[in-house]
């Protein structure tokens, strides 16, 4: 059953035409003209709008912009009689699906009125399999609407589509790997591996052997053979993390592989030819390694064609809300339960300064989720330390104190967004009623 709107100042033709549509099993809703038909699409989302080209108080080139402006946009097929065929072929070009030329069969209308759902339908399915992919690659900790993380989206965006080798700076916790796979994902390697390992996590005497693979006999124990994640990757992208921590013997064998595009497995006779993007990341201070001598000046130079620094939580503030919002929604579909976070939460979340972190406010949130008796998360629920800097004093290396009606003006916004712009859901998610959401937004001046 779709839901369906039907747009025409003749009251007959009107109501007609919404009888035959509900006896096909359709949900529709009326209005009698440009006026109560743009009001309408600013509170409710439909599948379809079916509208008069021609009324008194405007066209249907109104309801189709109106139409359109949304964030889920419904299809809009226009009725028009027969003098007004190039109106028509305009609305086709502003984005309208289809016109019917009034005088013609009914079934005519009915026919295209199921191709026009049957290629939202697709639409739909379209983005939601996009957004599983999103979810499944860890894309959603992507949120960026601060300026200085929608200028690391762009870079991505405009350096994922080439080969270069791209060096991720940034403090613990920041993202640097959701970040490694944002550029994979979104170049053509995407449908290669992603392959990712810590150099600080694997002991050197391991690491070479995983990163270069060996061959039968090379070593006491090596049975038989074993690929090295370069070949493993083959196609694909290697993420080299905590890039700093790798041994001095190991970074000559690196640059090697980077400048000749060959590998040799231990043991082995013969090099094997790669083809790999290699990505990689650090939290510490390259250039200071550098003067130490224990980090190759020639290898920065090589992993740092690009360079991407990721700010950290605290210089992002802008993202809290956002965030928390999304992890508070993935733990509670995880619970199985509803929940949302409350004003004085969301007070407490954007004053912290977060040094651990987008990862340090993820278990934040997890913990309030899993802690919380209702479901509206509070204060209590959050890790105490979090709770308790509401008390701490403003600090120089922070913004500004965020006030509560700012913090009510987020999570509005967010919840919004959320459920695509429709009111009534992101009403019931807040907990008030879609009157008093439709004041916040004209407070907001947002209000189409």
């Amino acid at each position: 059953m779709a839901h369906l709107f039907v747009v025409d100042d003749e009251a007959s033709a009107r109501t007609t035409l919404a009888l035959l549509l509900r006896r096909r099993g359709h949900r529709v809703e009326e209005a009698d003209g440009v006026a109560s038909a743009t009001k309408r699409l600013a509170e409710q989302t439909f599948d379809l709008v079916v509208t008069d080209l021609r009324m008194p108080d405007g066209d249907g080139l109104d309801v189709l912009q109106a139409a359109r402006a949304q964030a889920d946009a419904p299809e809009v097929i226009l009725l028009t009689a027969y003098a007004e065929w190039k109106s028509a072929k305009e609305a086709i070009r502003l984005g309208a699906l289809d016109y019917f030329e009034k005088g013609q069969e009914p079934e005519e209308l009915f026919h295209r009125i199921d191709n026009a759902l049957a290629s939202r339908a697709l639409r739909r399915e379209n983005a939601n399999l996009k957004a599983q992919l999103r979810e499944r690659y860890g894309l959603p900790g992507l949120i960026a609407q601060s300026p200085a993380m929608q200028a690391v989206l762009d870079l991505v965006e405009r350096v994922a589509p080439t080969d270069a080798t791209v060096l991720i700076q940034g403090e613990s916790g920041t993202g640097k790997e959701v970040i490694a796979k944002a550029v994979h994902h979104a170049s053509p390697r995407a449908a290669r591996p992603f392959v990712a390992v810590n150099c600080g996590a694997v002991p050197e005497t391991l690491l070479e052997s995983e990163l270069f693979g060996y061959v039968r006999g090379a070593f006491t124990g090596a049975a038989g053979g074993k690929l090295g994640l370069f070949e493993e990757a083959g196609g694909g992208t290697l993420f080299l993390d905590e890039i700093a921590e790798m041994p001095a013997t190991l970074q000559v064998k690196l640059l090697r592989a980077l400048q000749s595009g060959e590998v040799r497995r231990l043991g082995a006779t013969q090099a094997a030819t790669i083809d790999v993007r290699v990505l990689a990341a650090t939290n510490g201070d390259l250039a200071r390694r550098i003067s130490q001598g224990s980090f190759r000046e020639d290898l920065f130079y090589r992993l740092n064609v690009i360079q991407v620094t990721l700010p950290p939580l605290r210089d992002r503030r802008e993202d809290i809300p956002a965030l928390a919002e999304h992890f508070l929604a993935r733990a509670a579909a995880k619970l199985g339960r509803t929940l949302r976070l409350s004003p004085p939460v969301l007070e407490r979340v954007l004053r912290y300064p977060w040094p651990g972190n987008v990862r340090e406010l993820e278990n934040a949130i997890e913990r309030a989720a899993i802690l919380s008796r209702s479901e509206t998360v509070e204060p209590d629920d959050l890790p105490p330390h979090v709770s308790a800097g509401l008390q701490l004093g403003p600090s120089p290396a922070l913004p500004r104190q965020v006030t509560l009606a700012e913090a009510e003006r987020a999570h509005i916004l967010t919840t919004l967004e959320r459920f695509g712009r429709n009111h009534s859901g992101a009403a019931e998610a807040l907990g008030i009623g879609r009157t008093t959401l439709w004041r916040k937004l004209k407070e907001y001046g947002i209000v189409r």
